[in-house]
Parts: structure tokens; sequence; C-alpha cells
């Protein structure tokens, strides 16, 4: 056994059933990597599970995603060795100094590409890659939405769009978050935090465009759920991938046809990474993109594991921009 400090769950409440202690970690079980964490990524899937939305059973190690060195292989591993620069997604316990984690979970973090950038990346960077490329394949020409463009997922998101040869109207809650969204390629800008109904923001987001849009991006969920579908051309799509402001309420389906035979879908990471082959596929891409430079990571923020309340009370705030990562050296 050895001892490892991780951010534990105690019962499914807000920020205060975070404790952070020690305790034993096993050796690596048959296909199983022994990890030394480098830096954790600070997501809202942690917060629904926090806030039991997303039940898992009590106490449990918080995190889906982070990065490190290789410190130990279980039995039946191969392609990985000690010593190796892995990252992963959607592998949970990793807000941790140890962690074991499935081999098939673990991705090479290729050269230049530093641990703390790789835990930044991936779970937000493969979503932002099979948002652009499978839930709805954007093209040239194509005209797309996307919500809280100065956040995690949203800044990668404005950059995909935008290298895919399409336009990006971005809406964030301050100008200086607007900013952001231009400076990474974003053509039209939206403070929505000025308008006081979904119809006006609709509005603004038509006449941005000059026609209603391809595809709506949109993490924020209650608060812009009626302004996306009614910014939507007939037949556009709106990609509902999060919560931020909360979970949206049953709707009428009627309203999909009223809006133009709408559709709406709520995909999911892990319907998107099915098998190995898609999991190394996105990786490479993703991080091989930023390791060539055409695609930046924002990290917003650096927290010790003691401080993980504070780190979660800036994401849930939305006082955030880029990406908040945990750091358990720190």
């Amino acid at each position: 056994m050895t001892t490892a400090t991780s951010v534990f769950v105690s019962e499914p409440g807000d920020r205060g059933v975070l404790q952070v202690r020690e305790h034993d970690v096993p050796a690596p079980a048959a296909g199983e990597v022994q990890v030394e964490v480098a830096a954790a990524g600070v997501n809202f899937i942690d917060v629904y599970k926090r806030q039991g939305i997303y039940p898992v059973p009590t106490p449990f190690v918080l995190g889906e995603e982070g990065a490190g060195t290789v410190a130990a292989v279980g039995p039946e591993v191969s392609g990985v060795a000690v010593g190796d620069r892995v990252a992963w997604c959607q592998a949970a316990g990793s807000m941790s100094s140890l962690t074991n984690k499935p081999a098939d979970k673990v991705v090479p973090v290729p050269a230049g590409v530093g641990l703390d950038v790789a835990a930044a990346a991936m779970l937000q960077g493969l979503t932002a890659h099979y948002l652009v490329t499978s839930t709805y394949a954007v093209r040239e020409g194509d005209i797309a939405l996307v919500h809280a463009a100065a956040g995690g997922v949203g800044q990668l998101l404005v950059q995909l769009i935008t290298a895919r040869g399409a336009t990006v109207v971005a809406t964030a809650g301050t100008d200086e978050k607007l900013d952001i969204a231009r400076a990474l390629g974003a053509q039209h800008l939206i403070n929505y935090s000025t308008f006081s109904s979904s119809d006006d923001l609709a509005a603004a987001v038509r006449s941005a465009a000059g026609r209603g849009v391809d595809v709506v991006y949109d993490g924020v969920g209650k608060a812009t759920f009626d302004a996306s579908l009614a910014s939507l051309r007939p037949r556009g799509m709106m990609v509902l991938f999060g919560g931020a402001s909360g979970q949206v309420p049953p709707f009428d389906l009627q309203r999909l046809n009223t809006g133009g035979s709408l559709f709406v879908t709520r995909p999911t990471l892990g319907n998107y990474v099915a098998d190995r082959d898609e999991l190394e596929w996105r990786a490479r891409e993703v991080l091989g993109a930023i390791a060539d430079g055409s695609l930046a990571i924002d990290i917003g923020g650096r927290y010790a594991l003691a401080d993980a309340a504070s780190a979660y009370e800036a994401l849930e705030g939305r006082q955030t921009t880029g990406k908040l990562i945990l750091v358990p050296g720190a």
C-alpha cells in the first residue's frame, strides 16, 4: 500500500461536503496503471456528482480527468511503461496525489505538452472535438452560436469551429469575456447580461448572424435554453451539453415543430469515446493540435487540493475563464 492525499465527497451536498484526507492506495490491479498525478481538471460533472444529480455511492474521490507520470504497471498491461507521461478523462477518482487508472483509459501526452496543460485539455478538449466533428459536423459556411464562449469548452469550440471555416456568434456575461472570444476568432459578440428576455437575446443573435444559426452549442442550460431554440434556422440543431445555470426542465416537443422542424440533442462524452480507437483518435487530434500550436488551452486558475472548495466556488459562480485545475504538489 502507498499513501495518497485526495479530495473526497463525504455525502451528496454543497461544497461543504468536500474533505481532503490521506488514504491507502493499493498496487495497481490487472489492467491498471498507477500514476503520480501532476494535475487534475475541475469540471461541472464533478458538481453534478457531488450534488447527487449523477448518483455515486459515498464516500468517493472526486474528479474525472488528469495527467501525470506512470509510477507502476499492473499485470496484463501492454503499451504503457513506468515513466510514461499520460493523461485521461472519464476515469473517476482523479483528484488525488496518486491514483490507479484503467490502462485502456490513459493516452500518451506528446512531447512539448505540459502535464498541467494535458490535464486541462482532456475532458473539455475531447468534448469540443466530438461536438464539432460528430454531434453536429461543422462545415465551411455554417454559423454557430456558442454560449459561454470564454469558458473552458467555449474557448475550444470557438477555435475548432473557426478552423473549420464556419462563423461563430459568441455570447458571454461580460465584455472582458467577449474580448477573449474575439481573440480566439469569434466574429460576432453578444453580452447576454444586457438582455432581459430570451426573445431579445435570440433577436440579437439573429441580427448578428443575418439569419437563424445552423447550430447552437449550449453548456449553460436553463438560463439560455429558450433563446437557443429561438435562435435556430429551420431544421437547425440545438446541442445541449451542460447545465451551468441549472438543468433544463421538461418542455413541449411541439415547440420543435413550430420552430421549424428543429433538432435537440443532449450528448455526453462517453458515447463519443465508445472504444479505444475513438478515444485515441480524439486525444491524438486535440493534444496534437496543442503541440503544434494550432489549439490554445487557457488555464484560468491553479488550486491546491486543500483549496478544492474555492475552485468549485469560482466554477459554479461562473467567475472563471478558461480551465481550472487542481495541482496535488501545490
